[in-house]
């Protein structure tokens, strides 16, 4: 029996949990950082919350006796993936990162490329505009820089605190999103601004793609620098790695 860990809180490492959870040689545990509330069920065991950085990871995983680490976190999760990188030196087991390509600027859109969610609210200017704000929790409060733009925000969980602008309204949604639905949502809420990080993927693209059909600006939200570690860019190319590494052979997972 070979023990994975999944750290995750991605579309991308839910997949990968449930491929491989059939798998009657594998014993796999997926960790979540544990700011959402109401995570979806899983068919594997879950954990919630840190380890305390690299070397409480690094105490986990020998602890478990955890043979191949997976760090399926977001692309902005820099730290986390720094805490895998030297967890797996410290605990001397395999590390594959689970990376979605970035995003790539397609005929039409309008980027404006910022270094941080403060960039991007800068990028703004100074003169009052109608603005759709793709950001986690943690950074929505980047607004009250710049409180006299109207700001639509999307996330899973609510704002809290709330935030503090007065011309803010929310919309509580998961992904995977569509374009129509993002199309009509831009229009009617007559957005002229889009302030996003380039997260990848599929699930959350259709804003990209909706910003690019009106000639909408976009503040992309460049990524983090992350450690050069073994890594797939989707699930099918994970779980040859995985096989390879552990030295199995997946059918039909």
């Amino acid at each position: 029996m070979h023990n994975i860990l999944i750290l995750g809180g991605t579309t991308e490492a839910r997949q990968l949990a449930e491929r491989l959870a059939g798998c009657k040689d594998l014993n796999v545990t997926l960790s979540l950082a544990g700011r959402t509330r109401s995570p979806i069920a899983m068919p594997v065991p879950v954990r919630s919350g840190g380890f305390g950085g690299a070397e409480g990871l690094a105490r986990w995983v020998q602890d478990n006796e955890v043979g191949l680490l997976i760090d399926a976190t977001h692309p902005f999760a820099a730290n986390m993936s720094r805490n895998a990188a030297e967890a797996s030196g410290r605990a001397g087991i395999p590390l594959l990162a689970l990376r979605r390509p970035a995003w790539q600027r397609q005929k039409g859109d309008r980027w404006i490329e910022t270094e941080s969610p403060a960039a991007a609210i800068a990028a703004l200017g100074k003169s009052s505009r109608r603005v759709f704000l793709a950001l986690g929790r943690q950074e929505a409060h980047v607004t009250e820089n710049a409180p006299w733009h109207h700001y639509l925000v999307r996330s899973v969980e609510p704002i809290d605190p709330p935030l503090s602008v007065p011309h803010a309204s929310h919309i509580l949604d998961r992904g995977p999103f569509d374009e129509r639905a993002d199309l009509k949502l831009l229009r009617d809420h007559r957005i002229d601004a889009v302030v996003a990080k380039n997260s990848g993927g599929t699930a959350s693209y259709a804003k990209i793609a909706a910003a690019r059909a009106l000639g909408i600006e976009v503040m992309m939200i460049q990524r983090p620098d992350v450690p050069d570690v073994p890594a797939a860019a989707d699930i099918d190319a994970a779980l040859e790695a995985i096989g390879h590494a552990l030295g199995l052979a997946f059918r039909g997972v």
